[in-house]
C-alpha cells in the first residue's frame, strides 16, 4: 500500500453491518428509535443504510402514527432503485416494503406526466396510493400546481440527498419544504451523507433546523464497524505536462477503480474527452472487444495479460445499455474499471469499488465527499479503499502547497464527520512554464486565489492597502448595518446588500466591478476577524464585535490540525504525504471541532462542569450535541472543550 495523505485504520468490528432482531443495522436502529418525531434529520454516510432506515420509519408512520401517504424525493431517477420493493419481514420486521409500480415515478417515462401522477397520488383515496417515489424536480413542479399546503396534512415527505436543498429564497425545493413545514401537519424526513452544500448557503435556517430531531452517524462510526474494510486513504499527486503521461504511475489497475476525467472546461482537460478515454484504454492495455448487448469493453492488461471489464460512461453512444448493466451488477467479477466524466458520483452504487482516481482540482467539497462515498462501502473483496486526486503541479513553493492541501484535508475530514463545512476557498494554479521553478522570477509563491476576484483596479488596491480599517469602522457605525445586526438579518443580506451600500456611499466614483472587488475583500476580512461573536456598536461608535456570520459552518482556519508530513517526488513534481490518522486521532479531530463551536472561558467551564456531571447522573448518558434542548447542546460542547483542555495539559506535562 502506498503512502497517503490520510491513512485511517478501523477496528472492523462488524458492528455497523450486524443487524438486530428487527433486521436493523446500528444506524437504522438509532433512526427507528426516533420514529415518532414529526421532523427528523438523518446525517449518515453512503452505505450506512439510510434508504432502509427510511423504509422502517415510513412503514411505522403509515401503520401507527396516522400518516396516510409517503412521498420520497430523490435527486435523480437512478437513485430511485434504492427504494425498490424490499423484503423486511423475513429479517424480523413486521411488514415488507412494497411500492405500487404506477407510483414509482423514477421509472422511464415522460416527466410532465409524472408531475400529474404525483398530484393525482396526493389526492387519491385508492388504497394502493400509499407510497410514491419521485425526483426532486417532480416534487418541485407538483408543489407549484398544488394550491393549498394543507394537501400535505398527514403526509410524510422524505427528501433524500438533502444537501440539494437550500434555505435561500431562490431555492424552489427549499421554499416548498419551508411552506409544508409551517403550513401543514406533514411529517418530514430528510437524509444526507454530506450535510453541507460547499457554499455559504445554509440548508435549513437555524430556526427551522431547531424543529428537527437529529440522528448523526459519522464515517468513523460506519467504517469502524465494518466487517471487511479496514482502512481508507486519501492522496494528492501532482504532475507536469499532461495527466495522461502521469496516469500509469497513479493508476493501479489491479484494483476495482472509478476514474473521473477532468471537466472539458478545466485546465487539466485536453478538450477531447473521447480521445482521453482512448488513451486511458491504451494505458490499461489492449482492447479485445466490446459486448454489443452491454457495451462493456474487454481489455487485456499490459502487465499480467489479465482480461479486464471496463465501462465507458463518457461516450454518449450506448450509454443507456452500459448504465443498465451497471444497475444489474451483483459480483466483483462483473466490472474492473469504470471511466466517467460527470456521472458515477452521487448515489452510484458499486460496493466492490476499491479506488477512486479523480483527475483535476475539484472546487466542490460536496463532490469530493460524494466520490469518496463510492469506494467506502463494505465488501468482501477489499480491505482497503483509496481516493486519489491527480492535479497539475501548482505554481507555488512546496510549503505553500502543503498548507493548501492541509486546508483541503481538514475540510474533508470535518465533512466525513458529518459537520457542516464551508469549503476552503483555495485554487491551486497550474504551473505555466514546466522548465521554470519560479515563473515569476521574484521568489513569490503565487499559489492560489482564496475565492476572491483578482484586483485589477489601482483605486481598489489603494482602498485595500490604505483605507481598510476606516472602511470597516464606517461599516460597523452605519445605521442600516446596525439595524441589520439588531434584526439578525441573514449573512446574504448583510454581505450582498447592506455592506455594498456603505462602500458605494464612501467611494461614489467606483464602478460596479470595483465595488464588488472591495466588497469581497472587506467581507472576507470582517469574517476572519469577527466570525465568533455577536456584535454591538455603542453610541460612541465603538466596535464591540461584528455580526456572527456563517455560524452554521466549521471555520477550517481555526482547526489546529496538521495532516501533512512531507512531500515526495512524482512525475517531475511531487505528491504530498501525511502523518497517519487512525480512529483515535479521528475522534480527537471531532473533539477539536466540537471544542471550537462554543467559546468558553475558564470560569464558564468551571460553572458548567458540575452541571455536566449532574446531567450524566440524571440521564444515564452524556449530553448530546444533536439534542433539541439548547442547554444540553451547550453542555455537550463544554464537555468537548474540557476534554481538549485536559489533553493539552497532559501533553504539556509529558
Amino acid at each position: 500500500m502506498s503512502d497517503n495523505i490520510v491513512e485511517i485504520n478501523y477496528h472492523h468490528t462488524g458492528k455497523s453491518t450486524n443487524t438486530n432482531e428487527l433486521g436493523m443495522r446500528e444506524m437504522q436502529a438509532k433512526v427507528y428509535a426516533k420514529r415518532n418525531s414529526q421532523y427528523l434529520l438523518v446525517k449518515a454516510p453512503p452505505a450506512s443504510g439510510k434508504s432502509r432506515a427510511l423504509m422502517f420509519v415510513a412503514l411505522d408512520k403509515l401503520a401507527n402514527q396516522g400518516v396516510k401517504k409517503v412521498i420520497i424525493a430523490v435527486p435523480e431517477k437512478s437513485i430511485g432503485k434504492s427504494f425498490k420493493n424490499t423484503k423486511l419481514a423475513k429479517y424480523g420486521f413486521y411488514e415488507d416494503w412494497v411500492v405500487d409500480p404506477q407510483y414509482d415515478l423514477t421509472l422511464p417515462g415522460g416527466d410532465m406526466g409524472k408531475v400529474d401522477k404525483l398530484v393525482e397520488f396526493l389526492h387519491s383515496d385508492d388504497s394502493a396510493a400509499r407510497i410514491a417515489i419521485c425526483t426532486h424536480a417532480t416534487l418541485r413542479f407538483a408543489y407549484q400546481r398544488i394550491e393549498d399546503d394543507h394537501d400535505f396534512d398527514d403526509v410524510m415527505v422524505a427528501i433524500d440527498e438533502f444537501h440539494h436543498v437550500s434555505a435561500d429564497d431562490s431555492s424552489v425545493l427549499g421554499t416548498a419544504l419551508k411552506n409544508i413545514l409551517h403550513n401543514s401537519t406533514a411529517h418530514i424526513f430528510t437524509m444526507t451523507g454530506s450535510y453541507f452544500r460547499g457554499d455559504s448557503a445554509q440548508i435549513l435556517t437555524p430556526e427551522d433546523e431547531a424543529l428537527f430531531d437529529k440522528v448523526t452517524y459519522t464515517y468513523y462510526e460506519q467504517l469502524d464497524g465494518y466487517q471487511y474494510l479496514k482502512s481508507f486513504g486519501i492522496d494528492y499527486k501532482f504532475y507536469q505536462g499532461s495527466y495522461l503521461d502521469a496516469l500509469p504511475e497513479a493508476l493501479d489497475i489491479s484494483k476495482k477503480t472509478i476514474i473521473h476525467i477532468p471537466n472539458v472546461n478545466s485546465g487539466e482537460s485536453t478538450k477531447d474527452k473521447y480521445g482521453e478515454v482512448d488513451q486511458i484504454f491504451d494505458t490499461i492495455g489492449t482492447i479485445v472487444g466490446q459486448d454489443e448487448k452491454t457495451g462493456i469493453y474487454t481489455i487485456k492488461d499490459k502487465e499480467n495479460n489479465k482480461l479486464l471489464k471496463v465501462a465507458d460512461l463518457v461516450n454518449e453512444d450506448g450509454r443507456e445499455k452500459v448504465q443498465e448493466y451497471l444497475r444489474q451488477m451483483s459480483s466483483p467479477d462483473d466490472l474492473d474499471i469504470l471511466i466517467a466524466l460527470g456521472m458515477a458520483k452521487e448515489g452510484f452504487d458499486w460496493p466492490f469499488a476499491e479506488q477512486a482516481l479523480t483527475i483535476g482540482y475539484r472546487h466542490s467539497l460536496t463532490e469530493v465527499v460524494q466520490i469518496i462515498g463510492r469506494v467506502t462501502r463494505d465488501s468482501s473483496n477489499k480491505t482497503h479503499s483509496q481516493f486519489t486526486n491527480l492535479i497539475e503541479q501548482p505554481d507555488a513553493k512546496n510549503d505553500d502547497v502543503e498548507y493548501a492541501v492541509n486546508q483541503i484535508l481538514k475540510a474533508i475530514t470535518a465533512s466525513l464527520l458529518m459537520e457542516q463545512v464551508l469549503a476552503p476557498q483555495i485554487h491551486l494554479k497550474p504551473r505555466k512554464h514546466d522548465s521554470e521553478a519560479d515563473p515569476n522570477g521574484d521568489g513569490s509563491s503565487n499559489i492560489y486565489v482564496k475565492g476572491l476576484s483578482e484586483v485589477t483596479s489601482p483605486k481598489v488596491r489603494d482602498i485595500l492597502e490604505n483605507d481598510m480599517n476606516d472602511l470597516q469602522a464606517a461599516i460597523l457605525q452605519d445605521n442600516t448595518v446596525q439595524k441589520g445586526i439588531a434584526a439578525e438579518v441573514t449573512a446574504e443580506e448583510m454581505n450582498k446588500i447592506l455592506i455594498p451600500k456603505v462602500i458605494m456611499n464612501r467611494y461614489p466614483d467606483l464602478s460596479d466591478e470595483e465595488i464588488e472587488q472591495v466588497r469581497e475583500y472587506t467581507v472576507a476580512q470582517l469574517n476572519a476577524q469577527y466570525a465568533e461573536t455577536q456584535s454591538t456598536v455603542d453610541e460612541q461608535g465603538k466596535i464591540n464585535d461584528f455580526l456572527k456570520m456563517a455560524d452554521k459552518f466549521i471555520n477550517i482556519d481555526e482547526l489546529d490540525i496538521n495532516l501533512i508530513d512531507s512531500i515526495n517526488p512524482f512525475q517531475r513534481a511531487y505528491d504530498v504525504i501525511s502523518q497517519n490518522i487512525n480512529s483515535d486521532v479521528l475522534r480527537k479531530i471531532q473533539s477539536t471541532i466540537d471544542a471550537n463551536k462554543y467559546k468558553f472561558d475558564d470560569q464558564e467551564l468551571i460553572y458548567l462542569y458540575p452541571k455536566i456531571k449532574q446531567f450524566v447522573v440524571e440521564n444515564g448518558r452524556k449530553p448530546s450535541k444533536d439534542s433539541r434542548d439548547e442547554m444540553e447542546v451547550k453542555l455537550a460542547y463544554a464537555l468537548s472543550a474540557l476534554k481538549v483542555l485536559r489533553a493539552k495539559k497532559e501533553a504539556q506535562n509529558g
